[in-house]
């Protein structure tokens, strides 16, 4: 079992996190400058230094010296001093891969509208309940007519399918809304403005391309989200999306020696804001099972109200730096952070919170009975990797050298719903078009049979009378040929 030393105590004792419990989930919080992004490099580069991919989100755009090995200025040098640590053997570089949903400053990450699900959707879309009702019926219609949902165009065509054949698929699914149609296409178009029409397409991401190492070292996987951020939902939406798909999708394996995987999630609070309780007890379970497929989350905000109390429950892992108290809330999470903690006879917690420096926490871990320590104030290491970011040249050519940037770049638009019943409206409109100039035919040589050759003058009133005739016998046959296309899918339907 590996321990990964975190912080030190004004004692000098070191605050390790025992491997074994580092999938029991973890929670890093603190106002706004107090250290949060120092302890989550902290963590991911012990994690990473132990062979453990490694899954964070970079909000600010700050993070991305983690692929450079750092050096002794500023402020890491002197904690580098304070703890007597060797200055020649400390620093390292980490592998990393550089995401981006908009393929802008990292690799392109792309889901499809299939693998989200309806029920993310409708929060990502903000839907009311009869809309998501809608949503899931055009979901089962996709699936049980074989259409792929891949990208937007796809959805759009889908809903717009169902709603022209509302009274057919009412039979079988249930009420068809026009009007929820149309809101949900708007919602779409709204979405698209926002620039989500990235998020959705092929190549979609395979969780495998994140479990991987290099050097023995885990893989860094960092998802840029400076853009992303300012679309809160889009944010939130493809976090959620990631957790279940690792739920989902991986093997339990137990009680492991270390976790196979570690997410870290800033900016915690915008997957909880406004989510239905029923998306909550998802997230809860999938938090709760989660761990036994050796996947371990921490969660990082500012303040630990931010989260709900069944979420809060499952992270045995704490580090809390300083937080303001200023308002009543803000007394409030100050009394509610030092509540979580065991509680330690030489300490006052309450008043130590808004005492804090930069990068000093309290910190409660898991020993190893899986019961969490007493709680201490330490000073966090310092990173081992360049504290200043890369700048945008050097972050462009370390994403084209990585060995996925290739894959992921070309977009693939693969024959899909979009293209399936674009596919079938041209065929019906060929075949109405084909009966229509029959009949116009047939009926020009009975006609000519009849009244045979005739004056200018006449044959123009003759060919006025054949249009107008064959107008009629064709619009019975397009509405006979419609008629049986709904018999078709009601037929293909009920197979």
């Amino acid at each position: 079992m590996t321990t990964y030393t975190l912080a030190q105590t004004q004692s000098g004792n070191a605050i390790s996190l025992l491997s074994k419990m580092a999938n029991r989930h973890g929670l890093i919080a603190g106002a706004t400058g107090t250290g949060k992004t120092v302890t989550l490099r902290t963590l991911a580069e012990n994690f990473s230094n132990d062979g453990i991919p490694v899954f964070l989100v970079d909000v600010k755009g700050d993070i991305s010296g983690l692929s450079q090995a750092g050096t002794m200025q500023g402020k890491v040098a002197e904690r580098v001093n304070q703890f007597n640590l060797s200055s020649e053997s400390y620093f390292s570089s980490f592998p990393v891969s550089f995401w981006d949903v908009f393929g802008e400053t990292g690799i392109p990450l792309r889901t499809t509208i299939s693998e989200l699900g309806p029920v993310l959707l409708s929060r990502l879309l903000n839907l009311n309940d009869t809309q998501e009702g809608l949503l899931n019926l055009v979901f089962r219609v996709a699936d049980d007519k074989g259409l792929l949902l891949i990208d937007l165009k796809d959805l759009r065509a889908m809903l717009q399918y169902v709603g022209e054949n509302a009274k057919t698929f009412r039979m079988e699914y249930g009420n068809v809304s026009v009007a929820s149609i149309g809101a949900i296409q708007r919602a779409l178009l709204s979405l698209e403005n926002e620039g989500g029409d990235k998020l959705f397409g092929e190549p979609s991401l395979n969780l495998d391309d994140w479990l991987q190492t290099r050097d023995d070292k885990g893989v860094i996987n960092i998802l840029n989200s400076e853009k992303l951020i300012n679309s809160p939902t889009l944010y939130s939406a493809f976090l959620l999306w990631l957790m279940s798909e690792l739920f989902e999708n991986l093997p339990e394996i137990g009680d492991p020696e270390k976790p196979k995987f570690v997410m870290f999630f800033d900016e915690a609070h915008l997957i909880f804001d406004d989510a239905p309780k029923a998306l909550v007890d998802k997230v809860e379970q999938v938090v709760r099972l989660i761990r036994s497929k050796g996947v371990g989350i921490y969660f990082v905000t500012q303040n630990p109200l931010d989260l709900p109390d069944s979420i809060l429950g499952q992270l045995g892992n704490r580090i809390q730096h300083a937080l303001r108290a200023f308002t009543p809330r803000d007394q409030k999470a100050v009394k509610a952070a030092a509540e979580t903690f065991r509680s330690n006879p030489n300490i006052d917690v309450a008043s130590a919170i808004t005492e804090l420096g930069i990068g000093d926490a309290l910190i409660s871990v898991l020993d190893e009975k899986g019961m969490p320590t007493p709680v201490e104030i330490a000073s966090i290491y310092p990173p081992k990797s360049q504290l200043s970011p890369l700048s945008h040249n050097e972050r462009h050519q370390y994403v084209k050298q990585d060995d996925l940037f290739d894959y992921y770049n070309n977009y693939v638009d693969e024959h899909s719903a979009y293209e399936e019943l674009k596919q079938q409206a041209d065929v019906e409109q060929q075949q109405i078009k084909e009966e229509q100039e029959e009949s116009e035919g047939l009926l020009g040589g009975i006609i000519a049979s009849i009244f045979g050759k005739k004056k200018r003058r006449e044959q123009n009133a003759t060919e006025q009378m054949v249009s107008g005739i064959t107008k009629a016998v064709g619009r019975n046959i397009r509405n006979r040929i419609a008629r049986e296309i709904v018999r078709g899918v009601l037929g293909a339907m009920k197979k």
